[in-house]
């Protein structure tokens, strides 16, 4: 109805940022307004949603309040802008038509898992998307991975190729349905289409057909390349020891572990609701919007083959991310293994084409579908560690993360992030943009892709990034990518990123006490660090504890041979052999005359050296092998003491010397469990103790945090916050990025701004938010 210039009418234009495209938020305005007989308008603009609205004060009031407090559970809106101005006298309210004129914020909406309502009409047969593997809302189903451009409206999407039925414009107009304006949604008479076939030179089936070929191929053993929202999976039956035997053979994936697609119902049977908060904040990750993989107790070997996580007490599991996966999963009626499809260390492969051509000889079926993928997005990764479920890896559904920072960058910067496990950021004025995981940039394919997604949110967020921030090694491939853009670089210490993301994602004041125990990075003395304790703030990092350093020989190949950090041990303490490590005299000498051996601090590759000396993993078949088999056995046993390492003060460095750990460990009297658990306990209680070392020579510490990928590490995770917290020291483990170097990138960011304020001579303020 029309609103009347009374004196309780009023009007205001309204400006609403945040994560407000692709949530379902111009239906939830458009229907919000209606209820409480408001009239005016509604869009896109850019990244934005703008409102005209006019009505009688009260309500305007209840209106603008409900836009924040009522809004869909996708949405992060922010009021930008509430502004008055004179009534126009609207008879109505209504979505208009997109612009694209607003250049403020941009907020990419993330893909969303499908919702229970989507599901629930997957399965009935007297609905008219019955069983099609495309059905999705306005609250789930894909975004980041198929939008060419804001605002995000059909037309600049993948969906575009899609008109829509006159069935689902109905749907689409209708303002009390669930897919009003819901941009990707579609049925079989208008939208994408199943495509499989045997091998890659087999005729094609399509639809139903092709759903019913792929199902049974998975019943029979094979495995199968499957599309899904942002990339390619593996898929087979995760009960066949034979299919799970010939897909580690044909990936060259002996050991590492499979992450299993399993329903919400033998979730509830295998992994029920135990009284714990680990359990339950478990169950409620696995259940989130993003539908990542959650790092579960193995529990009942009995339900999955033994060849899934070898020697672990954990599987990665997730539920239906896509109704094909759904489909998929009732069909065969028994979980399945769902890993990324890709060549090892790659981002996942996205283009059907490229997946027949690179999954060949792995693959014994195709099933793809004609809906594109703009660019990769991975299934996140997450397990539940001191309270909390900790994110490993950002993909899907969590990423693009959004940061805001306390204080504006001076100038708009790019992050290149880490080789490996790498993400980049963008930054400008008081945001940080992180992509989600790659991968590894030292394969030409991962190098190109991390080039292409680069350039692509550039353009999509608007942002020409005026210096470029990369870590100090050398020898970096993202280091190298940087030096050919011709920008100004701002060169950050691999362990200061790691201590000023946890600094900036924990948001305090003053001095924090950070130890990034870690694999090996470029340290500021030209050694590999991997042990390092740092006391400042970011911009300002010192340098206050570390291990007793050894020299490892053989470069590279030490982080995939842990019997050769066993050996820089024994070398180091004057040993010469144990057991099976009987060294080459070449080795020994090698060693000696420090031919290709690098000095390092790193509590990663003492990781690797407990394992090896108690001959748990000589050669490591995956990354992080050797400290998952340890931690295994430690969560086998508890009440075991740990020793107290020695630690020596000179000029302001606490040194600790893990000598005395060798004699322990390579006791064949004591039992495999004892001697982890001895490991563990024995480093977490020099992590308290040196804390209180260096409180002691430094007044006002009174916060702790731990970052670095040896805190994936529950196990010493939990008992080193234990000893801390005994000593009175509050702690803060990070939980929005990773502590790995996936968090590497965000680090960069936080620790170039406060460089260049320092040399703005602006003091600092960093923080989250």
């Amino acid at each position: 109805m029309k609103v009347g210039a009374s004196s309780s009418a009023a009007a205001f234009r309204i400006l609403i940022e945040g994560r407000v495209q692709g949530v379902g938020f111009r239906p939830f305005i458009s229907r919000l307004a209606k209820d409480l007989g408001l009239c005016g308008w509604v869009l896109n603009d850019g990244g934005v949603v703008k409102v005209h609205v006019e009505g009688q004060i009260s309500d305007l009031k209840m209106f603008q309040e409900a836009l924040i407090d009522q809004a869909p559970p996708l949405a992060l809106p922010s009021i930008g802008v509430s502004q008055a101005i004179p009534l126009e006298g609207f008879h109505h309210f209504e979505i208009l038509k997109s612009r694209n004129d607003h250049q403020g914020d941009r907020v990419m909406a993330q893909d969303q898992g499908v919702c229970k309502p989507c599901l629930l009409e997957l399965k009935d047969p007297q609905d008219r998307r019955y069983r099609y593997p495309f059905i999705h809302c306005t609250q789930c189903g894909p975004r980041y991975t198929v939008i060419h451009d804001f605002p995000y409206d059909r037309l600049n999407t993948v969906m575009a190729d899609f008109p829509l039925c006159i069935s689902c414009q109905k749907e689409y107009e209708n303002p009390i349905d669930r897919r009003y304006h819901a941009e990707a949604m579609a049925c079989p008479q208008c939208g994408p289409v199943l495509s499989y076939r045997k091998g890659t030179d087999g005729p094609f089936l399509m639809g139903e057909a092709a759903l019913k070929a792929a199902i049974g191929a998975l019943v029979a053993g094979a495995i199968l390349a499957v599309k899904g929202m942002g990339g390619y999976h593996l898929m087979l039956d995760a009960t066949s020891e034979d299919s799970i035997e010939r897909l580690r053979l044909r990936k060259n994936r002996p050991q590492k572990p499979l992450a299993v697609l399993v329903s919400e119902a033998l979730m509830d049977e295998h992994w029920p609701e135990d009284g714990t908060d680990a359990r339950r904040l478990a169950r409620e990750k696995l259940l989130s919007p993003d539908r990542p993989i959650v790092l579960m107790p193995l529990g009942d070997r009995a339900l999955f083959s033994s060849g899934i996580a070898p020697g672990l007490q954990e599987i990665g599991i997730l539920l239906c991310s896509t109704p094909l996966q759904a489909l998929l999963l009732d069909g065969v009626g028994r979980p399945l293994i769902a890993t990324s499809g890709n060549i090892s260390g790659e981002p996942v492969l996205i283009d059907p084409k490229a997946v027949d051509q690179r999954l060949l000889n792995v693959a014994d079926g195709f099933l793809h579908h004609d809906r594109p993928i703009l660019r990769p997005a991975d299934d996140g990764v997450f397990r539940v560690i001191e309270g909390r479920p900790r994110p490993l890896r950002i993909g899907r559904g969590g990423a693009p993360l959004m940061w805001r920072l306390k204080r504006p960058l001076m100038e708009p910067l790019l992050a290149v992030g880490a080789d490996l496990k790498n993400t980049f950021a963008l930054s400008k004025a008081d945001r940080v943009i992180v992509s989600p995981h790659l991968g590894d940039l030292g394969s030409p394919r991962g190098l190109e892709v991390f080039e292409s997604l680069v350039k692509d949110f550039e353009r999509l967020y608007g942002i020409e990034p005026r210096q470029v921030v990369v870590d100090q090694h050398p020898g970096y491939f993202s280091r190298q990518w940087a030096l050919d853009l011709g920008l100004p670089l701002i060169s950050v210490g691999h362990h200061h990123a790691h201590a000023s993301a946890a600094y900036g994602e924990w948001g305090g004041e003053g001095a924090l006490l950070v130890f990034t125990f870690d694999g090996l990075g470029y340290g500021e003395d030209g050694t590999l660090w991997g042990g390092e304790t740092l006391l400042g703030r970011p911009g300002c990092w010192e340098r206050v504890g570390c291990p007793r350093s050894f020299h490892l020989v053989g470069g590279a190949s030490a982080s995939r041979e842990p019997w050769r950090s066993a050996l820089a041990l024994l070398f180091e303490t004057g040993r010469d052999s144990f057991r099976d490590l009987d060294p080459k005299a070449l080795v020994k000498t090698a060693w000696r005359l420090r031919i290709n051996t690098h000095e390092t601090t790193s509590v990663g590759r003492l990781f690797d050296a407990a394992a090896a000396l108690m001959g748990l993993c000589m050669t490591s078949r995956y990354e992080g092998e050797a400290p998952m088999l340890l931690e295994a056995l430690a969560e086998k046993m508890t009440g075991i003491e740990g020793l107290s390492l020695p630690i020596e003060e000179e000029r302001g460095l606490y040194r600790w010397d893990w000598s005395p750990l060798i004699d322990p460990l390579m006791d064949e009297g004591r039992p495999l469990s004892e001697r982890a658990v001895l490991f563990h306990e024995t480093l977490a209680r020099l992590i308290g103790r040196l804390a209180l070392r260096i409180r002691e020579g430094h007044e006002g510490i009174t916060a702790v945090a731990l970052t670095g990928g040896v805190f994936q590490n529950r196990c010493l995770t939990e008992l080193a916050i234990g000893h801390l917290k005994a000593a009175g020291f509050k702690v803060f483990l990070p939980e929005i990025f990773p502590v790995n170097d996936g968090g590497i990138s965000f680090g960069q960011v936080i620790e170039a701004q406060a460089l260049m304020s320092f040399n703005e001579g602006q003091g600092e303020d960093y923080g989250a938010g």
